[in-house]
């Protein structure tokens, strides 16, 4: 059949790929503060979405609310604090998140 021809091939390229995984673990100072600066920036736009989407989708319940009651436009009016409740309340979860823990002792 293959007479252990695939696994010599195996073993060679799970070496290489073990021997590049390496290579890549180790950081470069110059890269890390670039690091830290993409990760400051995905940091604050997951914020920003968080607290826009809680808004959004508390908006559209208030509307859809409205619609179904024929209430225009209290219900959607008092679903607004409510989503802006919901969404610093994920901010301030999210930001407690990063302190690595140190909140709570």
């Amino acid at each position: 059949m293959n007479n252990g021809r695939d696994k010599e091939t195996f073993e060679q390229r799970l070496a290489a790929a073990q021997a590049a995984a390496k290579g890549r673990t180790k950081r470069d100072p110059a890269q890390s503060g670039a690091g830290a600066a993409s990760q400051a920036v995905n940091f604050a736009m997951r914020l920003g979405v968080e607290l826009v989407a809680a808004m959004v989708i508390a908006v559209v319940i208030g509307w859809g609310l409205d619609r179904l009651f024929h209430t225009k436009p209290w219900l959607m009016l008092v679903m607004v604090p409510v989503g802006m409740a919901a969404g610093l309340r994920n901010l301030v979860r999210a930001a407690g998140k990063t302190d690595g823990g140190r909140d709570k002792k």
